[in-house]
């Protein structure tokens, strides 16, 4: 993940992504670049459209999240059924147990 992480860095700095570039950034981050990663990640990148990938990226999550968020809904108002359902019991078993020390 670290190479991507160069390679998007030197994306955003303006600079060009070669192998020289993304093992200087690794370095300099305090990692050991392996040449196999490095040339696999400039190779896979050479006709890539950065600005379009990064832009397809962000939109894809954005359709997900209200169906993600409309269970979670569901969920959580059931979690709070059950809830309220085991604080009713709980309330009625605490008033026996006071009612047994009073007789």
């Amino acid at each position: 993940m670290e190479y991507v992480y160069a390679a998007m860095l030197i994306h955003k700095a303006g600079g060009k992504i070669d192998e020289d570039t993304v093992k200087k950034v690794i370095h300099a981050a305090g990692g050991t670049p392996d040449d196999g990663r490095v040339k696999a990640l400039v190779a896979a990148l050479n006709d890539v459209d950065i600005e379009a990938a990064i832009k397809d990226a962000s939109v894809a999550p954005v359709a997900a999240a209200p169906v993600a968020h409309v269970g979670g809904e569901a969920a959580a108002a059931e979690g709070k059924k059950e809830n309220k359902e085991e604080n009713k019991k709980s309330a009625e078993e605490a008033a026996a147990g006071l009612g047994a020390l009073f007789g």
